[in-house]
Parts: C-alpha cells; sequence; structure tokens
C-alpha cells in the first residue's frame, strides 16, 4: 500500500495541471505565464516594445475562448499545452508555410530551418503563432522547438468525441476522426501563453503585429526594383550593369553584390576585395549620385582570416560553419565587435543594407544542436532567434544613422515584425512562392518569389509579374547573370511590369504604412477579406483504397490568389496555364487594367493575357499612381499623383507621406491625407484631397483624378 502510494504521489507531482491566470496587457491582448518560463524566448532576445497607441485603436473584444478548456499540463520537464477547437473552425499560421494554406489536422516540429520541400514546420519563419477562422489568435513566447498536433488527434477526455465508427459497414468511416482540441508540447519547464482577440481573424494578426511593434516601414527605393548582380562581378561590371538599365529605361533602385565583394567568403571576411572594388567609398558614392543604392551580401560566420577574428574568438560557440566561428550575438561583447567592423567598412560609406544568408539550415551544415555558446545559450534557443539577432543589431547601426534599410534575410521568428527584411529561399517553385506570400501576413514576415532564371519566355514574364505584386521587386542573378531584358520576345512586357511597379509606388507605400501604424500585412490571404467563405467544400476523392486505403478527402486551398493592398485582388497565371478560375468574395470587382465589372461572390474563369497579371479591384477602391520613374523619389522630391477611382460606391482613403527615408516619420512627420470620391448628382464623380499639414512633408506636387469604371 505504502509503494502504491508512493508511485501516485510520484506521478502526481510529475504530471499535473496548472490553474491560469489570464491579465490582459494590451487592449485585446491577454497572457498567461505557465510553470516556470525560461529567461530567454522570442520577445526577450530581440525586445521591440508593442506600439500601444495603434492597439488601442482596434475594436472592443472580450476574451475569445472558453478559459476553462486553455490546459497546461507538466510531466518530464515540458510543458504540455491544450486548446480548444469547434467543429467548422479552420487554422491558418504556424511559421512561413509553402505548400498548405490550412493548417488544421497537421503534425509540425516549429524549427528554423531551410525549407525542405515539406510543410512539416522545418522552415525559415516557424513562428509559433495561428489565427482561427472564429476571429481569434493564440502565440506561444517560446525559443524552442515546438511540437504542434493542430487538432490531429483525439483525446481520451475530450469534450466533444467523435463519433466511434466501424469501418465495415459505416461509409463515413475516415481514418482522421474529428480531434476538438490543438496541443503544443514545449520542451522546457514552463512558458508564456498570449491569446490576440479579434473580433475578425485580420483584427487577430493586427493585434500580433502591433504586439510586436508594427510591420517595417521601408525607405520608398526599397520599394522600387533591385537587381543582385553575378557573385565575381567588380565595380566596373556593376556600373556597366547599370548604365545598361538606365540606357534601355528599366527601373532601378538598388543592386546586391553577392559573396564576390568580399576578399574570402564561406566563411567571410567582411571585408572588400581590393582587385574588385579598389576604392569602395569612391564607388559607393559614384553610385548613389546616380541614385542607386549598394545592398551587401554576406553570412555571419567569421573567416579566421577576418581581422575581427582575434577579438571575436572568445565570444564564439564550440562549432564552425564552414570553419568560421560562430559569433554569439546574445552578448553585448559580440555585437559590439562584430556591427562595428559593418558599421565602419560599409555603413559610413554609405551601404544601404545587406542580405543576411545561411541563418536558418540546413542541419548538415549549419552549427548542430550539441553546440555550446559562451553566453550559456542552448544552440536549440540560438538556432531559433539567430535570424531576429542580425535584423535586429544590423537595423540599430542603420537607426544610429537616421537611415532606413531594407534587405533579405533567410531566418526569422516572432519578435522581427517590425525589422526591415524580406524573407528569401533555394527553392524556385513559383507555386510555392506564391503559397508562401499568402502565408507570410500569418507569420509577420515579409516574403519576395525573387526571379531567378527560366527556361522560357514564358516562365519569365509570369515570374516577373509576380515579383512586381510583392514586398520586394527583384531578380537574383548571383549565378545565372539573367536581366530583364534577357528574353527579348518579352522585353517590353517586363519593362511595362517593372514600371507599373514604380507607377504603384503611392499605393505600396501607402499600404506598408498601414503594416507599420495598424497591423495589416501588405500581402495577405483573402481568407482574411471581408465576405471571403471561410469553410470551402471538400474536394473528392479520386485515388482508389487499393493506392492509399487512408486517404482522406480535404478541405479546397485558395493557394494561387491573394490580397496586396487594402484594395487589391492578385491571381496571378503559372507557366502553361491557358485559363483559371478566381474566388471573388462578395461585392463588386472590377478589372484594374480597365475598370469593367467582372463579379460579385462567384467563381469566374477568366483567360489567359501573357501581357498582364490578373489584378481586381474592389468597390470603392483607390489606386494612387505616379508617373514611371527609374528611381523612386529622393527625399523632399515632388512628384504628380494620379488617383484611380474603380467601381460605383462613393470612397473614403487615406495616402501616406514622409521623407521617405528616415525614421523621423517615429517622432511625427508624416502625414495621412484624405481622399473622398463622391457620385454628384449629376452622375459625375469628382474627387477631394485633404491639405497637408504645415510643417510636414510634403512631397505630391500636381493631383489628377482618374475614374476607371464607366
Amino acid at each position: 500500500m505504502y509503494k502504491l502510494l508512493f508511485v501516485l504521489v510520484t506521478l502526481s507531482l510529475s504530471s499535473y495541471a496548472q490553474s491560469i491566470k489570464w491579465v490582459e496587457v494590451q487592449k485585446g491582448v491577454w497572457k498567461a505565464s505557465v510553470g516556470k518560463p525560461e529567461s530567454y524566448d522570442l520577445l526577450k532576445s530581440v525586445g521591440i516594445p508593442p506600439a500601444i497607441t495603434a492597439l488601442q485603436k482596434l475594436p472592443e473584444s472580450g476574451f475569445p475562448l472558453p478559459k476553462t478548456d486553455i490546459i497546461a499540463r507538466f510531466y518530464d520537464g515540458k510543458t504540455y499545452l491544450q486548446f480548444p477547437l469547434e467543429k467548422e473552425e479552420q487554422l491558418y499560421g504556424f511559421g512561413l508555410n509553402f505548400q498548405t494554406i490550412h493548417q488544421r489536422g497537421r503534425i509540425m516540429r516549429l524549427h528554423v530551418d531551410h525549407y525542405g520541400n515539406t510543410d512539416n514546420g522545418r522552415t525559415h519563419a516557424p513562428t509559433p503563432f495561428y489565427v482561427s477562422s472564429k476571429g481569434y489568435g493564440v502565440f506561444i513566447n517560446s525559443a524552442r522547438y515546438l511540437d504542434v498536433y493542430a487538432g490531429s488527434n483525439v483525446r481520451q477526455d475530450s469534450k466533444h468525441p467523435p463519433e466511434v465508427q466501424d469501418r465495415n459497414t459505416d461509409k463515413n468511416w475516415t481514418a482522421k476522426p474529428y480531434s476538438d482540441v490543438v496541443e503544443v508540447l514545449v520542451p522546457a519547464q514552463g512558458v508564456e501563453i498570449y491569446i490576440f482577440a479579434g473580433p475578425t481573424p485580420i483584427d487577430a494578426v493586427r493585434r500580433f503585429n502591433l504586439f510586436n511593434g508594427g510591420g517595417c516601414l521601408p525607405p520608398r527605393w526599397g520599394l522600387g526594383f533591385t537587381q543582385r548582380v553575378n557573385r565575381l562581378y567588380t565595380a566596373s561590371d556593376v556600373m556597366n550593369e547599370a548604365n545598361e538599365f538606365e540606357a534601355k529605361g528599366y527601373p532601378l533602385d538598388f543592386i546586391g553584390l553577392e559573396p564576390g565583394w568580399q576578399s574570402k567568403s564561406y566563411p567571410c571576411t567582411f571585408e572588400w576585395d581590393k582587385t574588385r572594388f579598389p576604392n569602395p567609398p569612391q564607388f559607393v558614392k559614384e553610385m548613389a549620385d546616380r541614385h542607386i543604392r549598394l545592398n551587401l551580401w554576406t553570412n555571419p560566420y567569421i573567416s579566421p582570416q577576418a581581422s575581427i577574428y582575434p577579438a571575436i574568438l572568445p565570444y564564439t560557440a564550440s562549432h564552425t560553419v564552414w570553419v568560421g566561428a560562430i559569433p554569439d550575438f546574445t552578448l553585448p561583447k559580440a555585437r559590439q565587435i562584430f556591427f562595428s567592423k559593418f558599421e565602419q567598412e560599409h555603413i559610413k560609406i554609405g551601404i544601404s543594407g545587406y542580405k543576411i544568408d545561411e541563418v536558418d539550415g540546413y542541419d548538415s551544415y549549419l552549427f548542430p544542436d550539441v553546440t555550446t555558446f559562451p553566453s550559456g545559450r542552448s544552440a536549440e534557443q540560438i538556432r531559433q532567434t539567430y535570424g531576429l539577432l542580425v535584423q535586429k543589431y544590423s537595423t540599430d547601426v542603420f537607426r544610429k544613422y537616421n537611415r532606413r534599410t531594407y534587405g533579405l534575410v533567410r531566418g526569422s521568428n516572432a519578435g522581427g515584425v517590425s525589422f526591415p527584411y524580406v524573407i528569401y529561399n533555394d527553392n524556385y517553385s513559383h507555386q510555392d512562392f506564391i503559397t508562401a506570400l499568402i502565408n507570410s501576413g500569418f507569420a509577420g514576415v515579409l516574403w519576395t518569389p525573387e526571379v531567378r532564371a527560366s527556361k522560357t519566355s514564358e516562365e519569365w514574364l509570369r515570374r516577373m509579374q509576380t515579383v512586381c505584386f510583392s514586398p520586394m521587386a527583384m531578380i537574383n542573378a548571383w549565378s545565372s547573370s539573367t536581366k530583364p531584358w534577357s528574353f527579348p520576345e518579352v522585353a517590353n512586357e517586363v519593362k511595362e511590369i517593372a514600371q507599373l511597379r514604380m507607377q504603384m509606388m503611392p499605393y505600396w507605400y501607402t499600404e506598408f504604412a498601414k503594416y507599420h501604424f495598424e497591423g495589416t500585412p501588405p500581402f495577405r490571404a483573402i481568407n482574411l477579406e471581408e465576405g471571403f467563405n471561410t469553410i470551402p467544400e471538400k474536394e473528392k476523392l479520386n485515388k482508389s483504397l487499393e493506392e492509399n486505403p487512408y486517404e482522406e478527402a480535404v478541405t479546397r486551398e485558395i493557394k494561387d490568389q491573394y490580397m496586396a493592398g487594402e484594395y487589391l485582388m492578385v491571381a496571378p497565371f503559372f507557366t502553361g496555364q491557358t485559363s483559371r478560375k478566381v474566388i471573388l468574395p462578395k461585392g463588386n470587382w472590377y478589372d484594374f487594367y480597365t475598370g469593367n465589372c467582372v463579379g460579385n461572390g462567384e467563381i469566374i474563369t477568366i483567360e489567359a493575357n501573357l501581357n498582364k497579371i490578373p489584378v481586381f479591384v474592389k468597390d470603392g477602391g483607390i489606386v494612387p499612381m505616379m508617373p514611371p520613374m527609374l528611381h523612386a523619389p529622393a527625399s523632399g522630391q515632388k512628384v504628380d499623383i494620379e488617383i484611380r477611382h474603380y467601381g460605383q460606391k462613393n470612397a473614403l482613403a487615406r495616402l501616406y507621406d514622409d521623407d521617405g527615408e528616415t525614421f523621423d516619420y517615429e517622432k511625427g512627420l508624416y502625414t495621412w491625407r484624405t481622399i473622398k470620391v463622391m457620385r454628384q448628382t449629376d452622375g459625375q464623380w469628382k474627387g477631394s484631397i485633404s491639405e497637408p499639414e504645415q510643417g510636414k512633408p510634403n512631397t505630391i506636387a500636381n493631383i489628377s483624378w482618374k475614374f476607371m469604371t464607366k
């Protein structure tokens, strides 16, 4: 009897549930600490404060879940979390996924890594945040590899268990019975949990983004066009390529220098190769005088031949990457040595940003989990936050000079919403690129479907079209040396879409301002759009039981169309498609190019037009445009604006303005100008815009109006 009592007491101590106390830490944001949370987590790694003023402007909403149905248990030194699910509820998020939008029923391990062609949780940004179609979000603030069971398994103590079925006689038998719970396994003895209220899914996303400081606001030039040149180009090669862009009339705002700018790379010295770039300050200045900025590729692994190697060595890890030292960026001294190098030799002479490579994976070359770091942080924790750390501390240097930056990074996570970096990878599936663009809005990151090479002129143009409707319009020619005009038969069409990108800069810039000030992702799923049916019908099974006895019907996902800003929906064509279906949410939608109505809350079929990417505008949509310039407007430069109105609704919209280059907007030096379009008694449209504020930036010269729908 005493032995049995001992066993029961031992079990009760090692496996118990904790009563959870929720505290509203910001409007519509609740926090709970269960067990003993670790001192290092995603939010603490970067220390970005919430955008409190913006959060206060969001709608009131109560705690969105039954509190008693959120459970934390502790067993074997780990934390077991449990969140309720309703039967018709869909889930989105759990990081930057490339093949799936709907996450209910999936099992993942959230682990920073290069995307390996499977949505298994190992990805560039495995953000532990999910959004429900019921209008709430859940965030697990842990810098650990988290195991997620997103409504995939049935608990014996389920409050709403599925029916027991007999496969022999029940035609509705399923290998995946309905599950009413999301479960997350945290390999630590405690964790912080956050719940984000709606009342709509997009409101939950906004709260998450604002709680992480609000989205980034790039400089205007960052939203222009960028060409990443061959990895071994010299200064004269780069200058010649810039000359070609100008002579041929293709827009160009910044050029990316790939590994050959450094004296050594893989591992890196972070020092200029003087045979290719004999006078870096002069070269950078000459390019800047031509309104072209430079971005430097690097990874953070330090060559023994780097000048900073001896000083930083005591602050590096036990293992190496490509025989390069791994700095422990959680240590102030490591950061000071490393980023001072960037400041003195790059940023001080005018370099505009970085492409930070190899902070994600693979395991075969990145530091293994047996690596130790001088700070005492585990390799797992460093792996989950390394991309965040390099983004934060590189951005801090630019902030010191009051210059905005915009760059590329391979790894990120929750906490990095405000950092001015766009994720990319080595995969090259066009379809996967668009799915990732859709999912980026749930993950608190930006993603570019970059163009590298193509087998045909059709593929080249289709890829160029989508990249110009993404956060960064970029060709990455580091290996291929391709140019926008590499396929002469579509060179004019490529120029037109690049020029359209530039024309739309006032629209893009305003949408990124909404990302920063209001938390609305500039590119996101139509699942977040008002009037969209969040529970589409399930697809029918096609295979026989002999081929797959456990195949399940799945809910159809919308992976090939997305929202671009407040008013536009993009439905790209892929190579070989001659037609496609487009799902229109409720409300009239109009063709971007003609202004003609195309439908309302229905599925339409459109025919392929090689020259144009299909774009649709919601009723009352406002799209401000500027002339198709070769470079983004410089600070203080005024440009003419044409304001386009679509549809039959009166419109009330806003146009954002600031100096486009500095952080002075954080001091209030920005304006929101109100745009109104009203139908007059004679049936004609009339537009008006509020006056610019005294003492605030005003980059608008003249304004004209174009009413697209007749």
